[in-house]
């Protein structure tokens, strides 16, 4: 990508679990000063928690400015907005109440100030599913949460990546409760989310999908299981009805044993593990959460809290920064589709002098 010198867009970070490594990330991350061609960062923690993890990351020079008023931001360098001035004990590597207590804070102050337009986007830190739960915060991950703060009827778990993107109709939920939640009008919705996000939010014109079966070699027909053939290929002939190019229900275990992946520009997988674990091993360590089907932009690394690892200096930051740029890119691309949607000649144009230069292109060649 490019960088983008004049108005650059304000990018929000919450905390995360303060004993997990999301400090280290933020610090880690941000300290690269070319950050700040891309994006004006502002952290939403607190100079202690920041200042605690900078003392165990030796040989790395992170400043930053600490703002109580995000109207106060200096473009030209971190932010720091300080959420809370408890002192607080940070215990890294431990799992307990105080660090989902301020991980809440964090996400619900970055959150607001997403929702009111304040920052252009944001990226959140890992949490704990786990220790995070309270009357402020009553989910199973960051989706529904989003869900829920931007009161829309549904939204997609986007994981993306350069070379693969796989959305899921079903996350966090109990193998064994998973088929309860396929249904066809779920389907439908989470494809329609899909390809909307895939036009708007990363500039693609006629998205191919490829949808995956529930069950083993996608129900063979009726003979493993029903899903397939009364739930699965009716939503998909639905969304073929409202003009979107999706095919399937394909075999998992084929569909990317055999690289045909490749073949698509996004893949809708039905459950977590069905659609993270192929992820995760093709997305080499660079891969990005998204969630699909709000107004505002939320991206976050693909790994959790690692509290095996906090507070060592272990933590790679390749997923957290990647999540960064993929934010820069989503809010540059929806700015484009709706100018495009504005004024579709300047589309067209684009189109014509595209489709010039790469005729030039095949007869120079």
């Amino acid at each position: 990508m490019t960088p983008i010198i004049e108005n650059k867009p304000v990018i929000g970070f919450t905390s995360g679990d303060i004993n997990g490594i999301g400090a280290e990330l933020i610090i880690k991350t941000l300290s690269d000063i070319r950050i700040l061609d891309f994006c004006t960062p502002v952290v939403f923690a607190s100079n202690k928690v920041i200042n605690f993890y900078r003392k165990s990351i030796p040989d790395i020079n992170f400043n930053f400015l600490s703002i109580k008023e995000l109207f106060k931001l200096n473009h030209k360098q971190v932010n720091v907005f300080n959420c809370w001035e408890d002192e607080v004990s940070i215990t890294p590597g431990i799992m307990n109440e105080t660090g989902g207590k301020y991980a809440i804070k964090s996400l619900l102050i970055a959150a607001e100030a997403l929702k009111e337009g304040k920052i252009h986007g944001l990226v959140t830190a890992p949490i704990h599913k786990k220790n995070i739960q309270s009357d402020e915060f009553n989910h199973t991950g960051h989706t529904p949460f989003f869900k829920n703060l931007f009161a829309v009827k549904d939204v997609l778990m986007l994981l993306t990546a350069e070379n693969l993107k796989v959305g899921l109709v079903t996350e966090h939920v109990p193998v064994k409760e998973i088929s309860q939640y396929i249904t066809r009008e779920k389907i439908t919705c989470k494809l329609q989310i899909l390809y909307t996000s895939l036009q708007q939010d990363f500039g693609i014109d006629k998205p191919k999908i490829a949808v995956l079966g529930l069950n083993p070699h996608a129900g063979d027909e009726g003979l493993i299981g029903k899903e397939e053939e009364e739930i699965i290929k009716p939503a998909v002939k639905d969304a073929k009805q409202r003009n979107m190019l999706v095919v399937g229900p394909f075999s998992a275990d084929a569909f990317f044993a055999r690289a045909q992946y490749e073949k698509f520009d996004a893949v809708l997988a039905m459950y977590h593990d069905q659609g993270l674990i192929p992820f995760k091993s093709l997305s080499t360590g660079e891969g990005v959460n998204f969630t699909a089907g709000i107004s505002g932009i939320r991206t976050s690394p693909d790994h959790g809290t690692a509290f095996d690892i906090a507070g060592k200096n272990q933590a790679d930051e390749g997923s957290f920064r990647a999540a960064i740029f993929t934010c820069v890119d989503i809010i540059n691309s929806r700015k484009t589709y709706e100018d495009n949607r504005k004024n579709p000649l300047k589309k067209v144009s684009a189109s014509i002098v595209a489709n010039a230069v790469d005729e030039k292109i095949v007869e120079e060649g």
